[in-house]
């Protein structure tokens, strides 16, 4: 049995990102940069009006101006103007070059076609983006390894881009086992429950924009070892939910080493998903997480987001951390560290009712893990402690 830090390593060590593609730009939604953006052009482009108002020369502010053109925006006309007068203009056209600031209009009066400024507190510069005041030209945009999100594929659309390069999301198979598994829906006999993990971690999926394969099989040596096969020869990330303890119908394991899983780590000190397996072959990440819910979805963001992260070359490997005092007194066993469902409001945070493997109930309104060490037995309130975001 290794440690939670030792297990998270070795994941690191033993992962790597997949394969680069190019992909349009519209089509690109959660992929992760391959390589480092260099912006082709300077935003803004030319000098531009922050809003709907007038440019004119700041040194005749105190004076009333004659407006002699107008420019909206796309007119890419050359203008000049002379002392003490001004040019109508609006938001996001090209301030010309012979006006150095721009007043918005509900802080003028036009009387007979001349401008009287009535901001008293505009500065020289004042409503205007000038050009790469966002970015310039030849400077990183975004740097590799992120991920896209819709302000990224805005930027890099006004970049002018159309595609670029991104590493390959993994395929991935769930298999759930259990002979007690039941479809929600169907109509339950005595000794079985409603099926839930395989939801739980396709959602899980899908909040990183991954689609998944879910396959059920009943806890038999021949059917878990043949579904497993099938998995690994298609999948980059295998994902198996229960079976993988060691009674008498726990047949993960074996069905693994049968197809030359390499084992790299089995059972973790930590409480819950003690009994949590990393295996690879040479094309296949394989998890084989704790049947009991709370535990595998526990596992999932601690372990497995981790796995899919590196895979994707996201630069953001690990759950989002911050150290915050606990607001009531905590105790437990030393030997184990624990992840403890929270919920934080960012000034401190609340260890939830019902830590339970099996409890889901905990999940459904914590926004956060706790992260207690082995050695910890009692952590008092007030206590800053490490606490891991999830996904919202």
């Amino acid at each position: 049995m290794i440690t939670v830090l030792e297990a998270q390593q070795k994941i690191k060590n033993q992962t790597l990102p997949l394969q680069v593609i190019s992909l349009p730009l519209t089509d690109s939604l959660n992929y992760c940069l391959a390589e480092g953006i260099i912006a082709p052009v300077s935003i803004p482009l030319f000098n531009q009006s922050a809003m709907d108002g007038y440019a004119f020369n700041f040194e005749d502010i105190k004076n009333s101006l004659k407006i002699v053109a107008e420019i909206p925006a796309g007119d890419n006309r050359d203008f000049h103007i002379n002392k003490n007068e001004a040019i109508r203009i609006f938001t996001g056209s090209k301030v010309p070059n012979c006006c150095d600031t721009v007043v918005m209009q509900e802080l003028t009066e036009v009387i007979n076609n001349e401008l009287h400024i009535k901001d008293e507190g505009l500065k020289i510069g004042g409503n205007i983006r000038t050009k790469g005041n966002q970015i310039e030209k030849g400077t990183i945009a975004l740097k590799k390894g992120t991920q896209i999100n819709a302000g990224a594929i805005g930027f890099l659309s006004s970049l002018g881009l159309t595609t670029i390069n991104v590493y390959q999301q993994p395929t991935i198979t769930i298999i759930a086992t259990g002979n007690e598994l039941v479809k929600p829906g169907s109509e339950l006999l005595a000794g079985q429950i409603f099926e839930s993990n395989t939801f739980m971690l396709k959602a899980a999926l899908q909040q990183k924009g991954i689609d998944s394969q879910i396959i059920i099989v009943e806890d038999n040596q021949k059917t878990t070892e043949l579904a497993i096969k099938e998995a690994l020869s298609n999948s980059d990330l295998l994902i198996i939910s229960g079976g993988i303890s060691v009674g008498d119908y726990d047949f993960v394991k074996e069905s693994l080493e049968n197809n030359n899983v390499k084992e790299v780590f089995y059972k973790v000190k930590q409480k819950p998903g003690k009994p949590l397996y990393f295996g690879k072959t040479d094309s296949c990440s394989i998890y084989a997480l704790p049947g009991n819910p709370a535990a595998a979805l526990s596992c999932f963001y601690e372990y497995v987001n981790t796995s899919i992260n590196i895979m994707m070359g996201n630069n953001k490997v690990n759950l989002p951390q911050l150290n915050l005092p606990i607001n009531k007194t905590y105790t437990k066993k030393a030997g184990r560290a624990n992840f403890l469902k929270a919920y934080t409001d960012f000034k401190t945070v609340t260890p939830l009712d019902g830590q339970g493997s099996d409890a889901l109930q905990a999940f459904s309104m914590a926004n956060c893990l706790i992260y207690t060490t082995e050695e910890d037995t009692k952590i008092c309130e007030g206590t800053v402690v490490e606490i891991h975001l999830l996904p919202q």
